[in-house]
């Protein structure tokens, strides 16, 4: 892509894990409305559990997460308590008409990995009693491979867990200094060969790019490694250089980072070099070996997104536990309080810790399936779409006509009501997908780059 192609829309945009998206999210969806949320939710369909875990040993500075530094485990065994007691208070607030099943869960960070074997144990125990977790359920876990250790590993297999997600970032030493997270390859080679002698077979990694003292050439190399690890899945992404949000990434002189050129030849080289090793290129950053299930939802069109990023979940019902979590039901989403404090002291009192949220009208939900079209499979029938809601594709005159004139940049194939980006369109179709959202005129919310 040429420079001042990737300059025009290189947008500050959302990335469309969900729509409407968080900066929209207020404060008349309360704890509340979360819980009538939950009591309609139908029994027969199974539901997606995320956990949240917000503490780490140290502060990576690239991070974006929501988590507190702790050496110490005294405040990780009062935050399982309460995390345990949201637990039973949000699951109780279900229908008790019939026990509810669980096709997906997902424990995040922060680093979940900083908890003690026996704390993955009650909270998988207390999930077991409350719910019903599917036999082919996936049960995923975020690991920072400098905690992980071998009792953790070992309940990872008794609490059955069949999926781990490794950060790796970058394998240069001189860049994990430049963002205070060292770990070298010997050690995460020797964590993923210890989940695969335990059965844990599903391995996702984390790279990224445009992170301080990066290179094209270092980037070649963390990819030909990360390979020779044989991960089925990786996620890649862009730094987003946000100190107004994230003070500690004031640590990184910005002088240090790539420019708009260097970070889109970081870019290139990563979908250059996963290409040549036969990855599946995903949605705009993942990747997948061809047989794995990802590579052939999207196959089948069965590829979703939601706040984990692509996903093969299809529950229509994510609940989300732990300060900042967000859950995703059929009626909106709900988002609970992110000070640690103040989620801990509801929880305490069996009430639902939501801070925020909002409802999703039809309109909401028809632009939604379009965004999470065009995000998942780069293509999209509008007017498909619009007649599975049951209206007319007229309406969307306006947006496509906003669409059409990105052809002459060679961003967007259109053929009628169909939309399909080209290869050069692939990283910027969160600028493809801003066409159809209503509320971005109207944020005073900063986000990262497209690309």
């Amino acid at each position: 892509m040429q420079l001042a192609l990737y300059e025009k829309y290189d947008l500050r945009l959302p990335r469309y894990t969900s729509y409407p998206t968080a900066p929209h999210f207020h404060n008349a969806i309360n704890g509340q409305v979360f819980a009538s949320w939950l009591g309609a939710l139908a029994p027969d369909q199974p539901l997606s559990l995320y956990l949240h875990v917000p503490y780490c040993e140290e502060m990576c500075w690239f991070c974006g997460c929501n988590t507190k530094i702790t050496k110490h485990y005294k405040p990780i065994g009062t935050y399982v308590a309460a995390l345990l007691a949201e637990l039973d208070s949000t699951l109780s607030k279900l229908s008790p008409s019939q026990r509810f099943s669980v096709s997906h869960i997902h424990f995040g960070g922060g680093s979940p990995t900083i908890l003690k074997a026996d704390d993955l144990r009650a909270i998988m125990a207390k999930i077991r009693d409350k719910v019903d977790i599917l036999p082919d359920a996936e049960i995923a876990i975020e690991m920072d491979p400098r905690t992980a250790n071998e009792d953790l590993m070992d309940a990872m297999t008794e609490c059955g867990f069949n999926r781990a997600s490794i950060g790796i970032q970058d394998f240069n030493i001189d860049v994990q200094k430049a963002v205070n997270r060292v770990q070298s390859f010997d050690l995460v080679r020797n964590v993923i060969a210890g989940l695969r002698h335990r059965g844990i077979r599903g391995v996702n990694v984390d790279l990224m790019y445009g992170l301080p003292n990066q290179t094209v050439q270092s980037i070649r190399k963390t990819v030909d490694q990360t390979v020779e690890l044989c991960p089925d899945r990786l996620s890649v992404f862009g730094y987003a250089h946000v100190p107004w949000m994230k003070k500690h990434q004031n640590l990184i002189p910005t002088e240090t980072l790539p420019d708009t050129q260097e970070r889109w030849a970081q870019y290139e080289e990563i979908q250059n070099r996963l290409a040549h090793h036969r990855y599946v290129a995903i949605g705009l950053d993942h990747f997948a070996h061809q047989a794995d299930p990802m590579a052939l939802a999207l196959q089948d069109g069965a590829l979703h997104r939601n706040f984990q990023g692509y996903t093969t979940d299809r529950a229509e019902a994510l609940i989300g536990f732990g300060p900042s979590a967000i859950s995703s039901l059929p009626q909106g989403y709900a988002q609970n309080d992110p000070a640690l404090a103040r989620w801990q002291r509801a929880v305490e009192a069996g009430t639902c810790a939501i801070e925020k949220g909002i409802a999703v009208s039809n309109e909401d939900r028809l632009r939604r399936d379009i965004i999470n079209q065009l995000m998942c499979s780069l293509s999209v029938d509008v007017a498909e779409i619009c007649a599975a809601h049951g209206t007319s594709v007229d309406r969307f005159t306006p947006e496509l006509d906003r669409i059409r004139a990105m052809t002459a940049d060679d961003i967007v194939k259109v053929n009628g009501t169909h939309i399909e980006l080209t290869d050069t369109g692939r990283p910027l179709v969160r600028a493809v997908c801003a066409a159809f959202d209503t509320y971005l005129n109207h944020t005073h919310g900063r986000h990262s780059q497209a690309v």
